[in-house]
């Protein structure tokens, strides 16, 4: 046991030097705000030199007035004793004294790696790491590991008990915490493997991987800023409760750059949030899908016009079905895309009306050109025009799915009957309940296939005009930086970044992958996930073939998590017993902490289980201070949440077995067990992924009857 007045004497050497970085970084603070002022000055110099060096200190001495300012919480959290003698403050970023020596080394400089890798087997010059927890700019704690005890001096201190288990025994906010100051080795070599190629990182529940993805993508925004802040780093999760949880890592790395999607938001406008049972959903993800939405793209529109008759002095012109269809299917040829062949189809129309008035020896007919633009000045050709080959979005041609009788048509040959059934069901109600997050890759791929419509390029607006064609006073500098701020500005569907982070990698779909892929051509990748926790029941193969089309032919760097850092061993050996029901060989994480706590398991009558589930709920959030999750399975969610409608705490959320994915909670009531295992495809992976959720407390309510 540590002495207390050593402990004492060690937390205030540890505040005097915290008090200095505070002070340190109000003068940096204080510097970038005059700086910033300085800058606005230079104006009135009144040279177009002058202004242009104003906008480059403002944007500067603002950017970094930022960033001192959103990292002033838990700014220094580490410390390492070394083996010459040096000492080494380990923090969110890099600080340095009025005579430029190091107070604080940022957490991902090459620096402060041994902070992370430094074992008692390999110390790499670590004599003693130090944990440090704090709370405003008061230190509140502190944890020692002493790597190398035969470098040591008689006179080094060691306190407290390890800093790891410490902070993973304390109470969760409602999102996700950043593992900054309790990254371990095997995390640490993931998140700093090399920036190209692909870093596939795969572990069971518990180890990290969620945290290791996004601490990777802030090192590679510090390690080389330009191309990826330039380019942009896509964060991929499998649903919106997900992405919610984690968007508060990147911000507090320092990092705001990286854009945060959904599966189901990653099409321009969409944000599905319904799932498929998971026998649609494996229908919907296969690329057979592609050949199914490659004949539809080609057919006739719903409700257009099946014939074109025209009256042209005094005869009559008339393309029936079968020639129009002919025209379009010629319009398309191989390769060609449907919004893009407008102007082929027009053409072939204004071709066949040329060809049969000239057959019919209609009298004083014009030259070809002149017969078009006599034809294409008529309003009933132009709307036969529009209504035969509109421009379509994808969200049109998805809908068509919805008619059993061409469904049955564009899928012939290549679904099964049953799963032409399936899809049939799932269609039936597209116009009420909307899309679900399987049909958004549907989307893309319709978007692909139809592409752009071909338009004039607009201007860009001039930010400076006004009204009545008057123009608003501006400086040289006012328009350089309205230049500068357009350049940064990326469309919706921008797919072009530089690197994709994937997560829950095991439960995207071959099809999902296509739609990924399409956004990460020039991209390096970081692809995390389970294959234990899967919930894809489709064909594993073709699943393998479509995420390595995606990934490419990049140099793959593999990591593997083995410890489970998130669930006590009581509440590990639950969800263990589980998978094995499946897999009883998998090796599995090893649960480094115990609560001493066994998981609480409840069975009552099903007239009783709404009952019981909010009493139980209602224990764990006076049990545990932070977050309680309540997983149901899927169907069961509202009719869940409807029971909980009063007690509606910050601290309470209610999701499906599948929102669960990639989630922590300290508290989890889990909701009829037996129907989630139940689903004959990934229902024990499932069930798996819901029992491992919980740091610190695990009930779960059975009903029977």
């Amino acid at each position: 046991m540590t002495d207390r007045t050593t402990l004492e004497q060690e937390i205030a050497a540890e505040q005097r030097h915290l008090d200095r970085v505070y002070a340190r970084l109000a003068e940096l603070r204080h510097f970038a705000a005059q700086a910033e002022k300085d800058g606005y000055r230079l104006a009135r110099v009144g040279n177009f030199g002058a202004l242009v060096e104003r906008d480059a200190m403002v944007f500067h001495a603002a950017q970094r007035r930022h960033v001192l300012d959103a990292e002033h919480e838990g700014l220094v959290f580490g410390r390492l004793d070394l083996r010459e003698g040096q000492v080494l403050h380990v923090g969110r970023l890099g600080v340095r004294g009025e005579d430029a020596e190091t107070l604080v080394v940022d957490w991902r400089a090459p620096a402060a790696a041994a902070f992370y890798q430094a074992t008692p087997a390999q110390p790499l010059g670590v004599v003693r790491r130090r944990t440090i927890s704090s709370s405003a700019e008061r230190v509140t704690r502190i944890e020692d590991d002493l790597l190398d005890p035969a470098a040591a001096p008689p006179d080094m201190a060691v306190v407290g008990d390890g800093g790891l288990l410490a902070t993973l025994s304390r109470a969760t906010g409602r999102g996700m915490r950043d593992i900054v100051a309790t990254i371990q080795r095997e995390q640490d070599e993931a998140i700093r493997s090399p920036a190209s190629g692909v870093t596939i990182v795969s572990g069971g529940p518990g180890t990290g991987k969620t945290a290791v993805a996004l601490h990777r993508a802030a090192y590679l925004l510090y390690s080389d800023r330009s191309r990826y802040a330039g380019g942009g780093i896509l964060v991929v999760g499998p649903s919106a409760v997900f992405v919610e949880y984690i968007a508060s890592v990147l911000p507090s790395l320092g990092e705001e750059t990286a854009t945060l999607r959904s599966l189901g938001s990653m099409f321009p406008g969409m944000g599905a949030t319904r799932t498929d049972p998971p026998e649609v959903a494996a229908v919907k993800g296969s690329l057979r899908m592609r050949r199914v939405l490659e004949r539809a793209v080609r057919d006739a529109v719903p409700g257009g016009p099946g014939e074109l008759r025209l009256l042209y002095r005094g005869e009559l012109l008339r393309l029936d079905r079968r020639e129009l269809d002919g025209i379009r299917d010629r319009a398309l040829g191989r390769g060609a895309r449907r919004n893009e062949s407008r102007r082929a189809g027009f053409d072939g129309v204004f071709a066949a009306l040329w060809a049969q008035a000239r057959r019919l020896g209609i009298g004083r007919l014009p030259e070809q050109r002149a017969f078009e633009d006599e034809i294409a000045e008529r309003p009933e050709f132009r709307e036969f025009l529009k209504a035969w080959w509109p421009r379509l979005h994808p969200r049109h041609v998805l809908g068509w799915l919805a008619r059993p009788d061409r469904l049955r048509r564009y899928a012939a040959g290549v679904l099964s009957r049953a799963e032409v059934g399936l899809l049939v069901e799932a269609y039936r109600a597209l116009d009420v309940e909307g899309l679900t997050i399987a049909d958004v890759a549907l989307l893309d791929e319709l978007d692909a296939l139809l592409g752009k419509p071909l338009q004039p390029k607009r201007a860009r607006r001039d930010p400076f005009q006004l009204a009545g064609g008057v123009r608003e006073l501006s400086t040289h500098a006012d328009r350089q930086r309205a230049a500068r701020e357009a350049a940064r500005e990326r469309p919706e569907d921008y797919r072009d970044f530089a690197h994709v982070v994937v997560d829950e990698a095991q439960d995207v779909s071959p099809m999902q992958w296509r739609m990924i892929g399409r956004r990460g051509r020039l991209a390096s990748w970081t692809v995390v996930g389970d294959p234990a926790q899967t919930a894809w029941t489709g064909d594993p193969e073709e699943l393998t073939r479509a995420r390595d089309a995606a990934l490419g032919r990049r140099r793959r760097h593999q990591f593997e998590l083995t410890t489970n850092y998130r669930n006590s061993a009581e509440i590990f050996a639950v969800a263990e017993a589980e998978i094995r029901r499946l897999y009883p060989d998998l090796a599995l994480p090893r649960a480094v902490r115990s609560t001493g706590v066994a998981p609480v398991e409840l069975t009552v009558p099903a007239a009783e289980l709404a009952a019981a589930t909010v009493a139980a709920v209602g224990d764990l959030l006076g049990e545990v201070e932070g977050t309680v999750g309540v997983i149901t399975p899927v169907p069961r969610r509202d009719e869940v949440a409807g029971w909980l409608a009063g007690r509606a705490a910050p601290r309470l959320q209610v999701v499906t077995s599948l929102q669960a994915k990639g989630m922590e909670y300290d508290g989890v009531v889990l909701v009829a067990p037996g129907e989630i295992r139940a689903d004959p495809g990934s229902g024990v992976r499932t069930l798996y992924v819901a029992l491992s959720r919980a740091t610190q407390r695990l009930v779960t309510v059975e009903p029977t009857g």
